[in-house]
């Protein structure tokens, strides 16, 4: 699984544990939704790690917990996409 394919869905996964949907998400983290929503529906193909660090206190956990998800198993980034096709 690619490495942005896998941070979306686990923000997907967490909203949904959370019952907070992506508007509420952005209000709790002081992340914009047009960032947001750049980033989940593929017009942005990266988030920086603050923005990742901004929407980890709205969900509040730490970004450690963030990664502790089988999703990051065997990521790849978009280079590596590119050789293993």
């Amino acid at each position: 699984m690619l490495l942005s394919v896998a941070i979306r869905q686990r923000i997907i996964n967490l909203s949904k544990e959370r019952d907070l949907n992506f508007s509420e998400l952005c209000r709790k983290s002081d992340v914009s939704y047009s960032t947001l929503m750049g980033f989940m529906y593929d017009t942005n193909k990266t988030l920086t790690i603050n923005t990742l660090y901004q929407l980890c206190l709205g969900f509040e956990i730490d970004l450690v917990d963030f990664f502790d998800s089988d999703l990051f198993k065997d990521v790849l980034d978009e280079h590596e996409k590119v050789g293993k096709l």
